[in-house]
């Protein structure tokens, strides 16, 4: 692909993971556009080509332009949103107020809920625009520091409509970014949301130092969970056992670049809720999550008991060794039930 034949792309979000993503997109000669509310990042961005408060030390492509007024934007078609699942529906809600909808596609590679409501992004984004604007998610397993180093990835994009799929997928593949597609929306965006309070738990009994046993247990009773209630949603089993299911799972509660396992493990090791989200300085969304997805459980009548004891320990003040011992003497049982 030559840029020269590419429309720009707007990337909104200057987090790590926005600009990691910008990074990989510019590298993949797509003009882009990063925006950001936050206007002395930006303005640091663009003197400075660096992202020292999320990036440190990895330099931004000289192609990347900076912006901090949303309006700039507004002749730009394609819009990747990477903000926070508590900001999304604020920020789609901007952009439907300033984009003409014919001249509008949005990808998001946010992961979570609608806060209050447990909505899927995809349906506050159906409601916010209507069913002529192109929507779609982009999930999977995925460090924003590997990405934007350039290291072997490989993710899912997901959309009903087949030819801003096929797009969006040419924009983001490349030598060391591996694009699947789907047309199944509510499975991709369910996995990548579920398996951040998976990681929170698991996180929390390495803390306590229950070990590798109990690391693989909670992972694999972990995916029952996210089988069970994403089936029940409308999601594919075939996309939970995929990248933005499974594979991000895996990745999560593996390794100590997620915030989320991070938040688990200061959490068995007796640290207090409050202290590590100062500590780690950025949002951690499997702890909303597990308020959303308790919610969705009791909704639909399936049993998490992971996600319930994660949410009892966030907000019920129960302490993480009896949550973990709460897990292990659960009554005996069948390993399909």
């Amino acid at each position: 692909m030559k840029s020269d034949k590419l429309t720009p792309i707007g990337v909104l979000g200057a987090g790590s993971w926005g600009t990691a993503l910008a990074i990989h997109l510019a590298k993949n000669n797509n003009p882009v556009v990063l925006w950001d509310q936050d206007v002395s990042n930006i303005e640091s961005m663009r003197q400075h080509h660096v992202n020292q408060r999320y990036l440190p030390n990895i330099t931004l492509p000289e192609s990347i332009a900076f912006e901090s007024e949303l309006s700039k934007l507004i002749d730009i078609q394609d819009l990747l949103v990477v903000v926070p699942s508590h900001a999304f529906l604020s920020l789609i809600t901007k952009i439907n107020t300033l984009w003409d909808k014919k001249n509008l596609r949005i990808l998001w590679a946010t992961k979570g809920f609608i806060p209050d409501t447990a909505a899927f992004l995809s349906e506050a984004a159906e409601k916010t625009f209507g069913p002529d604007v192109p929507i779609g998610a982009i999930s999977g397993p995925s460090f924003a520091k590997e990405v934007a180093m350039g290291l072997p990835t490989a993710v899912t994009i997901a959309s009903t409509n087949q030819v801003f799929l096929d797009e969006m997928q040419a924009r983001f593949h490349g030598t060391s970014f591996r694009v699947y597609t789907a047309y199944d929306l509510i499975g991709v965006q369910f996995g990548g949301a579920v398996k951040n309070v998976l990681a929170l738990a698991v996180g929390m009994s390495d803390g306590l130092g229950y070990g590798a046993n109990a690391r693989a247990a909670l992972i694999t009773r972990g995916l029952v969970e996210m089988m069970r209630l994403g089936t029940k949603l409308g999601a594919k089993s075939e996309t939970l056992m995929g990248l933005s299911g499974l594979g991000d799972l895996v990745l999560t509660c593996t390794d100590d670049q997620s915030r989320n396992r991070r938040m688990g493990l200061k959490l068995g090791q007796g640290q207090a809720i409050a202290s590590i989200e100062q500590e780690i300085g950025q949002v951690i969304e499997g702890k909303q999550n597990a308020d959303l997805v308790c919610m969705l459980a009791r909704l639909h009548e399936v049993d998490m008991p992971i996600c319930q004891i994660m949410y009892d320990v966030l907000f019920n003040q129960l302490p993480p060794r009896e949550a973990v011992n709460a897990l292990l003497l659960r009554p005996s049982k069948t390993e399909e039930a």
